[in-house]
């Protein structure tokens, strides 16, 4: 077998992320009808934010912070409060994308697994025990505990120093954003696995050793037919 580890992103790649839908959710219970306007402008704030972050400019708790003033002020509810109960809601709705689960099912046993992901502590093992896919996975490494974000080599090497003594040509990075899973795998000399189910176009400097469209093709790459 060509590899003996497989690390994923989380977001988007294993699990939807409908950011509105927990949000409008979480916001019900104040009587707040978030609308797709409100969204647009919380995204306006949310999104440098974590570009920002990804390059190491600030924090998470400042992502926590700075994108819920607004609603703090008209919740009266303290943000990193209010970020809690969103990642509550997130580990709620958030389900596995399709082919997910049945991929990992004919890998699980035979490669190891892992997670490497830019998120918050709080909604990655609740959402993983929500959806019955701990199991899966050996490793569980977020950008908050390890204080950098994808594509930082640090929080790869955090991860490499969970998983033991493996070469990287052992390891295959799979995720769904270019500038953060794939440029991060790369830094580190990994291979990397784009999948890009939104079938975007690849405008950037930044090549994936592989691109999939289906995540069920994964099976190909890692290990052939089974």
């Amino acid at each position: 077998m060509k590899y003996q580890w497989i690390l994923f992103d989380a977001d988007e790649t294993l699990f939807s992320f409908n950011s509105f839908l927990g949000l409008k959710s979480m916001l019900l219970k104040y009587g707040i009808n978030f609308t797709l306007e409100d969204y647009d402008e919380f995204q306006s704030i949310n999104k440098p934010l974590w570009i920002a972050y990804q390059n190491n400019e600030i924090e998470a708790k400042d992502i926590q912070q700075i994108r819920f003033k607004k609603l703090s002020e008209q919740t009266g509810v303290e943000p990193l409060i209010l970020n809690n109960q969103l990642m509550e809601e997130m580990a709620t709705l958030s389900h596995p994308l399709e082919g997910v689960k049945s991929t990992l099912d004919k890998l699980y046993g035979i490669i190891n697994m892992g997670i490497i992901t830019n998120g918050f502590n709080a909604l990655q093992q609740k959402r993983l025990m929500n959806t019955q896919m701990d199991k899966y996975f050996d490793i569980v490494v977020v950008s908050e505990m390890v204080g950098e974000a994808k594509p930082s080599s640090k929080i790869f090497e955090f991860a490499f120093a969970k998983m033991g003594s493996i070469k990287k040509e052992k390891i295959l990075m799979v995720g769904d954003t270019l500038t953060s899973d794939i440029q991060g795998g790369i830094n580190v000399g990994v291979d990397t696995c784009w999948f890009n189910h939104t079938q975007s176009e690849n405008n950037t400097a930044i090549i994936p050793t592989y691109e999939i469209k289906r995540f069920s093709d994964l099976i190909k790459i890692v290990c052939g037919k089974i």
